[in-house]
C-alpha cells in the first residue's frame, strides 16, 4: 500500500476536565469577586491535536504508511517529529514554517447527561494553508502516488477551498476524503463548494452538528434533534445529505454511524464505553473509516470496526488510539 496523505492542521491541546460547566463558572465568580487566584484541583491534559494530526497519527497506530502536510514553529516541529518517531518509516513528516494552532478543551456533563467538549481555539497560520504549501515535484509525486487524500479542518482554514481542488485534482487514483469541522459560521461556503465541486469528492464524514449546519444551509432545517435522537433521524438525515449534494456521507454520532450514497442508507449502532476522553474521538472515528475504505470491508463491516475504534479511543483517560489487532480482540468481548 502506498501512503494515506493527510492534512493540514496541527494544535497544541490542552485539555481541561469538568464535573460541569456551573461548577466552574461558580469557582470562575467566586475568584473574581476577591481579584483573582487559583482553581486548583482541575484534571488537565497536554496533547498533540488538529484533526489532520490526529487523523495521522490514528492511522499509523493501525499500521498504515502516512504522509503529514502540516504548519509548525520549531518547538511544534520538534514535538511532531517525537510523536511520530516510534512509527519509523511509516510516518513521512511535510513541516513547513509558519505558527501551529493553540486549543483549550473543557469537558463536562451537560445539563442532558452527556460529555460534552467545547474549545478555544488560536488557528493560527492553519488559517491560511492554500496549494503552496503543497507544490513542490516531491509533493505532487506524493499526491499523485497516494492511496488516499485526507483533507479536514477546511472550517478553520480561509484557502480550504484552493487547497481542496488542488490536492484531489493532482491526486487522480486516490480516495478523496474531507471532514470540514465545525462549518456553522461558513455553512453556505462549504455546501457551495459540494454543489461546485463535489465530483472529485468521495466521502464527507460529519458528526450530527455538521449534518444538521450543512442542511440548514441547503433548506433542509434541523434533521437530527440536540442531544435527543433515534437511529430512524441519523439515517434519514445521511439520506437526505447524500440524495441533496450528491456525495457519500458518512454520518458518526453519539448513538451510532450511518452512511448512505442517497439510495441506501445503513446504520451502525455506537458501542458503549466509559468515557474518558471526548477531544479528537471524530478523528479517531474518521481513521478507523478511511481504512475500512482501502481494506475493502463492505459498509456494516467498516461502521462497527469504526463505532469499535472511536470507543476504544474515548475509554483511554491519555487519549491514546489503539492498534488494528486490539480493535478485533475487543469484538470479540461484545454483544453486537
Amino acid at each position: 500500500m502506498n501512503s494515506i496523505v493527510v492534512m493540514h492542521d496541527f494544535f497544541l491541546d490542552r485539555i481541561i476536565k469538568l464535573k460541569s460547566k456551573e461548577e466552574f463558572i461558580s469557582a470562575l465568580t467566586e475568584k473574581t469577586r476577591f481579584g483573582g487566584g487559583s482553581i486548583r484541583g482541575v484534571p488537565t491534559v497536554d496533547i498533540k491535536g488538529g484533526n489532520a494530526v490526529n487523523i495521522a497519527y490514528c492511522l499509523a497506530k493501525l499500521g498504515v504508511k502516512i504522509t503529514l502536510f502540516t504548519i509548525s514553529d520549531n518547538i511544534g516541529s520538534s514535538i511532531l517529529k517525537n510523536t511520530f518517531s516510534k512509527f519509523g518509516d511509516n510516518a513521512d513528516l511535510h513541516v513547513t514554517s509558519g505558527k501551529h494552532g493553540l486549543t483549550t478543551a473543557f469537558e463536562f456533563m451537560n445539563e442532558k447527561g452527556f460529555k460534552s467538549n467545547v474549545m478555544v481555539s488560536d488557528i493560527g497560520d492553519n488559517g491560511n494553508f492554500g496549494p503552496d504549501r503543497i507544490s513542490s515535484k516531491d509533493d505532487l509525486e506524493i499526491l499523485n502516488n497516494a492511496d488516499a487524500v485526507v483533507v479536514v479542518n477546511w472550517a478553520s482554514n480561509s484557502r480550504g477551498t484552493q487547497l481542496i481542488e488542488h490536492v484531489f485534482k493532482n491526486s487522480p487514483k486516490a480516495l478523496h476524503f474531507i471532514d470540514p469541522a465545525d462549518i456553522e459560521t461558513r455553512r453556505q461556503e462549504f455546501l457551495d463548494l459540494l454543489t461546485n465541486r463535489g465530483n472529485v469528492i468521495d466521502i464527507l464524514s460529519v458528526n450530527e452538528n455538521e449534518c444538521n449546519s450543512l442542511s440548514n444551509a441547503a433548506g433542509f432545517g434541523t434533521p437530527i434533534p440536540s442531544n435527543n435522537y433515534d437511529s430512524g433521524e441519523v439515517k434519514n438525515a445521511a439520506a437526505i445529505l447524500a440524495e441533496n449534494i450528491g456525495v457519500t456521507v458518512d454520518l458518526h454520532t453519539r448513538i451510532g454511524a450511518a452512511w448512505s450514497n442517497g439510495k441506501e442508507t445503513i446504520f451502525a449502532n455506537a458501542i458503549k464505553v466509559h468515557t474518558r476522553t471526548l477531544t479528537g474521538a471524530g478523528d479517531s472515528w474518521d481513521a478507523a473509516d478511511i481504512v475500512g475504505y482501502l481494506a475493502g470491508l463492505d459498509t456494516m463491516e467498516r461502521l462497527v470496526f469504526s463505532n469499535a475504534y472511536a470507543s476504544l479511543y474515548m475509554r483511554s483517560p491519555y487519549a491514546e488510539p489503539v492498534t488494528v489487532d486490539e480493535v478485533f480482540e475487543f469484538l470479540k468481548t461484545i454483544d453486537m
